[in-house]
């Protein structure tokens, strides 16, 4: 059975001063314990997150990682050593903006999974079109060539320790949400690639949503049976807003 899971994704916002009012609203929240919640606050706020929730049912994530695992001769770039040692559990890799603003290509992205991974950490593997390739019918095309690229280069037992989100680039910070049942249409997809290469993995991998995910539609889109959860962008940035998601995902 696979549990559901909710990760705020902080993208580049926060002062000291915002990220502990928001790290004091998030220790207020009743929480579903049925749930697996985590944060991916900027490299520079981890330190502080993961003190400010020690105690707290929420794991720390980070939102990029170099593509080595190990220390070394790469200025600006943080090592997943690094952000183990940080105390990050989990790290975004492939988010669109990265893809689509910072150029990183599905050889480099590879590289960053298999880094993240081999340092104990579970990758969150981002996946998703934008409006063009919806509007040409591209949808499945893309996402299957995404998530492809990481099967090709190290097999189908590599998605076993991930998780993966589905985030459509045209609904992420506009404003417009896939419907639940496009987003089922497209997490389905995404299940049955996996199952063509083992069923088993494809059952127990958790495949999420993003995309403007909210407190007023996370219900509806979390009753979809192949959506385990979401990928929250903005909404996380308010902890009563992060909360009530949450406790759409245990219901």
């Amino acid at each position: 059975m696979r549990r559901t899971m909710v990760a705020g994704n902080w993208k580049m916002h926060g002062t000291r001063a915002s990220v502990a009012e928001l790290i004091d609203g998030l220790a207020k929240q009743t929480l579903p314990g049925s749930v697996d919640i985590a944060v991916f606050p900027s490299s520079l706020h981890v330190g502080q997150v993961v003190n400010g929730l020690q105690g707290a049912s929420i794991a720390v994530g980070a939102q990029d990682a170099a593509v080595q695992a190990d220390q070394g001769a790469l200025t600006g770039e943080i090592a997943s050593s690094q952000l183990v040692d940080a105390g990050c559990k989990l790290v975004l890799v492939g988010h669109s903006e990265r893809r689509l603003l910072l150029g990183e290509s599905d050889e480099v992205l590879n590289r960053k999974f298999a880094a993240v991974q081999s340092a104990g950490m579970t990758p969150v593997l981002c996946i998703g079109e934008t409006l063009e390739q919806r509007e040409a019918k591209q949808t499945l095309e893309v996402v299957g060539q995404q998530l492809g690229s990481v099967i090709k280069a190290f097999g189908i037992q590599a998605l076993v320790n991930a998780v993966v989100a589905y985030e459509p680039v045209w609904a992420i910070g506009t404003g417009l949400t896939a419907t639940p049942e496009q987003a089922q249409e497209v997490h389905a997809a995404i299940r049955a690639q996996l199952a063509k290469e083992d069923s088993e993995v494809a059952q127990g991998v958790r495949l999420l949503y993003g995309g403007s995910v909210k407190a007023a539609n996370a219900a509806e889109l979390f009753s979809m049976p192949d959506i385990d959860g979401g990928l929250v962008g903005g909404a996380s940035l308010n902890a009563d807003e992060f909360g009530a998601i949450c406790r759409a995902a245990g219901n």
